[in-house]
């Protein structure tokens, strides 16, 4: 199994999570989250004064899929949230040794 996290744009949202249901991945933890990469946030201004946003936010996808469904799942993310600019968002792969679901106590994949 691995787990797959990826940051996104908030407006990709929808698209993201279509695309993971259309492969058949519906289980998923999104969270609302704020930070920045490499475009280090930018500059507004409110009421004729220049402020600096340097945490952007971004909506975070997390989910175990089975290892057969992985690089699936990371094509469907990549194409669904791609817009090629700055900002698009990272995706971060690592391995699970194991899946316990705590109603019944199932292990391994049938616990996804």
């Amino acid at each position: 199994m691995t787990k797959v996290e990826a940051i996104i744009q908030p407006a990709k949202l929808d698209t993201v999570k279509e695309a993971l249901i259309e492969l058949g991945i519906e289980g998923m933890t999104i969270s609302d989250v704020r930070g920045h990469g490499r475009q280090k946030g930018h500059t507004e201004f409110y009421r004729g004064r220049e402020y600096t946003v340097d945490l952007l936010p971004k909506v975070k996808i997390e989910m175990v899929v089975p290892d057969h469904l992985k690089e699936k799942a990371i094509e469907a993310i990549i194409g669904a949230a791609r817009t090629g600019r700055i900002g698009d968002g990272k995706i971060f792969i690592s391995p699970v040794d194991e899946a316990i679901r705590i109603r019944n106590d199932e292990r391994g994949e049938t616990a996804l």
